[in-house]
């Protein structure tokens, strides 16, 4: 599957929920935390070839995530990924220890989900601020950041860890920087 993403920081998060509720955004998922950890080789393989393996949990749910290096796009974020659900998140941790992988970084958010069709909008309280998250097809991320009046110079192309990085926030569990 291909990621098609942007974000943009958000001042007001209430306003833009009632926002999106105006214009017919469905609430797929309330505002939930998720913990978030990257797993990679003691020689950081994934980070050295712009990959990621993330196990995301969230209330008694896991998902595993594959992240492919970012294609070149000079608007969006855009890159290959697989998700999977986990049903026992406690034995793929002993999975992928046993593969030679460990836990390189840590951080939570708190999260709001919304559809328009098939453009996925999430609303995310991070430790590097607030953010509305745009997922879909170009035109559709396009047209409707428009309707809500989320100019493009807002956007942004870095993941949350990067961000967290940035801001001095989120865990790194090896010890030196991600």
């Amino acid at each position: 599957m291909l990621e098609i993403e942007v974000k943009a920081r958000v001042s007001d998060l209430a306003a833009l929920r009632k926002r999106l509720l105006e214009l017919g955004a469905d609430l797929v998922r309330e505002r939930h935390a998720e913990v978030n950890v990257l797993y990679d080789f003691r020689s950081r393989d994934l980070l050295a070839n712009r990959q990621a393996l993330r196990l995301r949990t969230s209330g008694k749910k896991a998902y595993l995530t594959f992240k492919g290096a970012p294609r070149k796009s000079r608007r969006f974020k855009v890159r290959e990924e697989f998700e999977t659900e986990v049903k026992r998140p406690e034995y793929l941790r002993k999975i992928l220890k046993g593969l030679g992988l460990i836990p390189v970084f840590r951080y939570e958010k708190r999260r709001t989900v919304f559809r328009k069709g098939t453009l996925k909008i999430c609303l995310d309280e991070t430790g590097a601020g607030n953010f509305a998250e745009f997922e879909g097809e170009r035109e559709k991320i396009v047209r409707f950041s428009k309707v809500l009046g989320v100019p493009r110079t807002d956007w942004i192309k870095q993941d949350y860890v990067q961000l967290l990085i940035e801001a001095g926030k989120g865990e790194s569990l090896i010890g030196r920087p991600v």
